[in-house]
């Protein structure tokens, strides 16, 4: 039996624990200790914090594991590339790892090979920081260097608002140095991708709903999103020059961009699959398990990924308007194909926090039609009926 290291058992790490397990596959789900989903689905625990990856690596060669991935977390991203790179798995490389873990580093390589993208400072804490950013334009955005889901990134319209946005990346950076880069006033949309043996696979753009906050997070995304052949062609090209760029391969590819004046401008590549039901996405859009292609890939199997279908499909997070506990949670939706699924994160009697950021879900709901307005009709009606009381 094949075992497969997963990294993170938190809820966007559960789909792909169940389908290795589907598969056959031992899976081995690695994180820090605390009240995640994922331990109770895998078939072997191991409390390691996923950034460590000294230790996640002596683990890994004293249980000869065959592969070693991620779903929806940039975190654990380092420590997948170093494993692959020593153990001589498929995988990204530690180099284009460490790219992919610093939004710094991606930055630096965009710009020395022509990938179109905000220009930027590098910041570190004890600088001048009015010195440092004095050339660039406002609105602005301050960027942790090493935080996945919309953690320390705050958008500045004016000088006032620029130490608050530095105590946010403060409170989440393992870093000396953090981002400031312009922002591109446009339309934001993100893609899926997938770069097996040097080629890319596919590119899925897709479109995003947004909760505005501190800064816009994405809270749901649907597919397709209608570009016309012209921009088609250049979300294509800034995304292979960005991959290039970055030296990844063999690994999901998470893409936020935004088009001014016809142009794409991408803000940062991941080297994994998209959280907030974006691997749903890609399957229901093309009709095959994403989850399975991506351990396939792990395991080097060289995985095919056919792009005959196309089905419209939509997705929303279930969010709490205040910190509280859950009273109670009713799903009075009536049984329809075209609702793909409704899942709850908590139960009755449950903390949860008030949404800011991605990880302060309570649940999402994801559905799928004939056409992209059916999906979200289907989408709206079903929010319309989950109550989720919160006290």
């Amino acid at each position: 039996m094949k075992k497969l290291m997963i990294m993170g058992a938190g809820i966007y790490q559960v789909p792909l624990i169940k389908r290795a397990k589907a598969m056959g596959i031992h899976t081995i789900a690695v994180s820090i200790p605390g009240n995640y989903p994922g331990f109770a689905v895998a078939d072997e625990i191991c409390h390691i914090n996923t950034v460590d990856y000294e230790a996640v690596l002596k683990v890994a060669r004293e249980k000869q594991i065959d592969g070693i991935v991620t779903a929806g977390t940039d975190v654990a991203v380092i420590t997948i590339g170093k494993v692959c790179d020593e153990m001589g798995l498929t995988g990204l490389s530690f180099e284009a790892a460490k790219i992919a873990s610093d939004k710094m580093l991606m930055k630096e390589c965009y710009e020395a090979n022509g990938v179109r993208t905000a220009r930027f400072r590098k910041v570190r804490f004890e600088d001048d920081l009015e010195e440092a950013i004095r050339d660039l334009e406002y609105p602005l955005i301050f960027k942790a260097v090493d935080s996945s889901g919309s953690r320390g990134i705050t958008r500045v319209n004016k000088p006032e608002d620029i130490e608050a946005a530095v105590a946010a990346v403060k409170a989440v950076t393992r870093k000396q140095y953090y981002i400031v880069e312009e922002f591109i006033i446009g339309e934001e949309f993100g893609a899926q991708a997938f770069v097996y043996g040097g080629k890319l696979q596919f590119v899925l753009p897709h479109g995003d709903y947004v909760f505005t906050g501190d800064t816009g997070v994405p809270v749901g995304h649907f597919a397709p999103y209608n570009l016309s052949e012209d921009v088609l062609r250049d979300v294509y090209e800034q995304t292979e020059k960005a991959i290039r760029a970055m030296k990844l391969n063999n690994c999901a590819i998470n893409a936020d961009f935004i088009m001014k004046d016809g142009k794409t401008y991408v803000l940062e590549i991941g080297g994994r699959s998209g959280a907030t039901c974006l691997a749903e996405l890609v399957s229901i859009y093309y009709g095959f398990d994403y989850y399975e292609k991506i351990i396939q890939a792990a395991l080097g199997e060289k995985p095919e990924f056919p792009q005959e279908k196309a089905v419209p499909n939509a997705s929303k997070l279930l969010m709490s308007d205040r910190d509280g506990v859950i009273r109670s949670i009713a799903n009075h939706n009536p049984q329809d194909e075209r609702i793909y699924e409704v899942m709850f994160d908590y139960r009755v009697g449950e903390a949860v926090k008030k949404f800011k950021v991605g990880p302060h879900r309570i649940g999402h709901v994801i559905t799928q039609g004939r056409t992209l307005e059916e999906a979200t009709q289907v989408l709206e009606e079903a929010l319309k009926n989950i109550e989720i009381r919160v006290e």
